[in-house]
């Protein structure tokens, strides 16, 4: 079975199509300012150059179209034709309290969908859009929706609640949901692997960091708490939004500028985290280079951004009680290994002890690494994300009927043996140019 994934925002279309059997990724891409005008692809399959590609899309389903038609392309596509894809399977950031799992789009799930777009109004406008233009483009063909939130439906009530008037919970669903959440279940699962532990006897702090960021907490293998809240906004400081704030601060706003509740809500979520510090900058690299540079804005963003993901691994820690490691994951995750300094430094006391040298040397996606020093009573891993397979791995059980809920259901990468293909074919190039990489690679206990 072929199965196809695509994960839609606002202005763009992410997919990757992968070969069940084959256990083989046959390609990747996305397609960039989809509704925005001046639109391209970026294609690539495997064995073959990647390639980019102008081509207007006004709509999603002209996106999707056009990823169609790169993909069954005789010469550079990936399948013969669109029949031979068994699934496709959505991201969908916010499912709020219904879902706890994966599941089958049908008319119920779209309208719960809908449902939550006032919670996530940056996300699921987007997902919902994508699976409709989908489905109106594939309508032979099995959707499935792979929900952020599920994740997280194992929270317990002192967790997700929030100290509010409790018929807003009754009443408007008003709690806390949580997101990120297929990336968390992907590198808790590995996390066990690596520390040859029973994953639902495992506790982990997880900080999955990139233009959205988030903190888990996990305790037995299950999510007990996390950083954002019933939207992506609460929590970390992220690249436009401001994460926690005093929550009288809008309301000071408006009173002062005359700021409606819409324009400050734009304001939290668009225009404020590392955008609002530094005036200019979302992107951790350009923020490094601006700090070097002298940018006292940019140390300033680097030092708040590190000292709120500290105070919630603090806070995690408190929680959790045993912590069996500290896991960094996701783009600034995985590579900005200055900014993983400035969050780990002076958490020694704490147990947790990194080793300078093998942090800087973490930069990669195409292996996990340990970067604590051998006294460190717990242990430090950067594990790269694969939120791709989660979604293809549940749509695949999804069409088989085979799946269920993560804590009865196995996946492929819970195995000490598994083997990304594509992965180890970039690390034995990345070896050839950095041999000291060697050093630093995570394996299983």
């Amino acid at each position: 079975m072929v199965i196809l994934t695509l994960n839609c925002g606002s202005s763009s279309a992410k997919y990757q199509v992968y070969d069940w059997d084959a256990r083989d990724i046959l390609a990747v891409g996305v397609v960039e300012k989809v509704t925005l005008g001046g639109s391209f692809i970026n294609h690539k399959v495997k064995g073959k150059e990647e390639i980019t590609h102008n081509h207007d899309c006004p709509t999603h389903v002209d996106a999707i179209n056009l990823i169609i038609k790169f993909l069954t392309d005789k010469e550079r596509g990936c399948i013969s034709d669109m029949q031979v894809i068994g699934a496709v399977g959505h991201r969908v950031v916010h499912g709020g309290d219904k879902f706890i799992k994966s599941v089958i789009v049908d008319d119920a799930a779209m309208a719960a969908f809908s449902e939550m777009q006032d919670m996530s109004p940056l996300h699921n406008p987007a997902n919902i859009m994508g699976i409709e233009a989908a489905k109106k483009v594939l309508p032979d063909i099995p959707h499935c929706a792979i929900m952020d939130t599920a994740w997280h439906q194992t929270m317990p009530p002192e967790s997700f609640l929030y100290a509010v008037p409790y018929e807003w919970y009754e009443n408007y669903s008003v709690r806390r949901y949580g997101f990120h959440g297929t990336s968390f279940l992907y590198t808790a699962k590995r996390a066990a692997v690596l520390l040859g532990q029973d994953p639902f006897k495992t506790n982990l702090i997880i900080c999955h960091l990139g233009n959205g960021a988030s903190v888990n907490a996990v305790k037995n293998g299950c999510s007990f708490d996390t950083s954002m809240g019933i939207s992506p906004l609460e929590g970390l400081i992220m690249g436009t939004r401001s994460g926690d704030a005093d929550p009288a601060l809008p309301f000071y706003i408006m009173r002062k500028t005359g700021m409606s509740p819409q324009d400050v809500e734009a304001a939290l979520n668009k225009k404020s985290g590392l955008l609002g510090i530094t005036g200019q900058y979302t992107d951790r690299r350009d923020i490094q280079k601006a700090k070097l540079g002298g940018d006292k804005r940019a140390l300033l963003s680097q030092d708040m951004e590190a000292h709120r993901v500290k105070k919630y691994i603090g806070a995690y820690q408190a929680v959790l009680g045993r912590v069996d490691a500290v896991v960094f994951t996701a783009g600034v995750g995985e590579f900005a290994f200055f900014m993983r300094e400035k969050i780990l430094q002076g958490l020694e006391d704490t147990g947790i002890v990194y080793d300078p040298r093998k942090n800087e040397l973490s930069h990669t996606r195409n292996t996990e690494t340990l970067i604590s020093k051998p006294e460190s009573k717990i242990p430090i891993y950067v594990i790269p994300t694969d939120e791709e397979l989660v979604m293809t791995e549940d749509a695949h059980a999804l069409m088989t009927g085979s799946y269920d809920i993560h804590t009865k259901f196995t996946y492929s990468f819970q195995d000490p043996g598994y083997v990304n293909k594509g992965r180890a074919e970039g690390l034995e190039a990345e070896l050839k140019k950095n041999p000291l990489l060697e050093s630093i690679i995570a394996k299983p206990k």
